[in-house]
């Protein structure tokens, strides 16, 4: 099976809050799902050339018809999916094929997509047999639940954060930029650590930080009592122009190289 980076896995552990096995595996057969789930959805809409209720654009005289049950077999457990159907009888699902109940072999290329990025052309070199297109078309199924992490609510007060920012470079127009995610870990009055927020922005700036702070407490964060910064000038202030009460620790990496 392919082998997913140390980041994410860690990632994956931290927000998960797992007690068991049982909570683990549980949590991949839910992303295995969701995402076939989405692929499926996806695929239909793609058949069909409208999304679902979106009447206005249908230039064809089928239509969706309902979805049947179909429970496949995974390298953990079997996967019960909805699979869409249609009134003509056109559509023949690709991710997943009319026959097909064994889906092991899927899981790797899933793991590649969630591991190694989301470039259409990438995925469709993983996932067999589906257009880039058709990739396109998933990927934009799975923003909505980005969006919906990106969004959601936070508690009311972290005894520490840490804030710091990872630089790469992109291609735009034949043009190469600068950019940085900004990333912010919490830690929760549980001992319990969590990313707060990945945001994407040009070169790392306080304006930009000022925003990030902004958008957390936008999302319920009243109180902050340790902001764990790196030496950025300005970085200080853009934290404590919203939360006046924080106090700014300087990361002891920074501090050494200082």
């Amino acid at each position: 099976m392919a082998r997913l980076p140390k980041e994410l896995v860690r990632d994956f552990v931290r927000e998960g809050n797992f007690k068991s096995i049982k909570d683990i595996e549980e949590a991949l057969k839910n992303i295995f799902k969701d995402t076939i789930q989405e692929a499926l959805e996806a695929e239909i809409e793609e058949e069909l050339g409208y999304s679902k209720y979106d009447l206005a654009n249908k230039s064809t005289t089928n239509s969706r018809n309902g979805k049947c049950k179909k429970t496949v077999k995974s390298s953990a457990e079997n996967i019960d999916l909805l699979v869409p159907r249609d009134r003509e009888g056109a559509y023949q699902p690709k991710i997943v094929e009319k026959h097909q109940r064994d889906i092991s072999k899927l899981e790797d290329n899933i793991l590649s997509l969630y591991g190694k990025g989301m470039s259409t052309r990438y995925i469709s070199s993983h996932v067999q047999d589906i257009s880039a297109e058709s990739v396109s078309r998933i990927t934009d199924k799975l923003i909505p639940l980005i969006q919906e992490w990106q969004s959601r609510p936070l508690d009311p007060v972290y005894p520490f954060i840490f804030l710091d920012a990872v630089h790469y470079s992109v291609k735009e127009e034949n043009r190469i930029l600068k950019k940085a995610a900004y990333v912010v870990l919490g830690v929760t009055l549980e001992g319990r650590k969590e990313i707060l927020g990945i945001y994407i922005g040009e070169n790392e700036t306080s304006k930009f930080w000022l925003s990030v702070m902004t958008d957390l407490k936008n999302r319920g964060v009243k109180d902050i009592l340790i902001a764990s910064v790196d030496g950025l000038n300005g970085f200080d202030n853009a934290i404590l122009s919203v939360f006046p009460q924080a106090q700014i620790q300087r990361c002891i990496v920074h501090q050494i190289r200082k």
